[in-house]
């Protein structure tokens, strides 16, 4: 009996050698890559400068998307040029990769229970990231009623940029 039981073990054990003989294998490597966050800071805000209503006529008062943040007074009456700009962002991201541009949070400024419309806009929604800093500005077209009363009118817009 003894003999019977070295024998059926002998067996066993070269049957799980013969299927692992035949057994293949292969290997995988396993990456990631993490990208520098988007990161956005503000260097100047959006200011439309000092504005005299007409009386009796409405105008637009704009300011463009670009760094000079040049001014349009839309045939209403214009002061305070000095103060004047386009609100600038300093946008930086992953080198080679492109990010996207998003407006939110402001249609009105307002002084007190008045208000004024208000539309903005962006120099680019889609920016080249380059490995520094990309400016972005931001400009907008304020609607001034006639005999809009006086005041200092603000408010708060929210620029998102993130990774297409």
């Amino acid at each position: 009996m003894k003999k019977l039981i070295t024998v059926f073990a002998a067996g066993a054990a070269m049957a799980s050698f013969g299927s692992a003989a035949n057994a293949a294998t292969a290997t995988a490597d396993a990456t990631a890559e993490i990208l520098q966050q988007v990161q956005i800071s503000k260097t100047a805000d959006l200011n439309f400068g000092t504005i005299v209503p007409d009386d009796t006529v409405a105008g637009t008062v704009s300011v463009a998307a670009n760094a000079a943040g040049t001014r349009n007074c839309g045939g209403l009456t214009c002061a305070g040029g000095a103060l004047v700009s386009s609100a600038a962002f300093d946008v930086t991201g992953a080198n080679g990769l492109s990010v996207d541009v998003a407006l939110s949070g402001l249609t009105q400024l307002t002084s007190g229970t008045n208000s004024m419309p208000i539309s903005l806009s962006a120099s680019s929604t889609t920016l080249a990231m380059t490995g520094s800093a990309v400016a972005l500005y931001v400009g907008g077209d304020l609607s001034v009623a006639a005999n809009q009363p006086a005041g200092t009118y603000d408010g708060t817009f929210t620029v998102t940029a993130d990774y297409q």
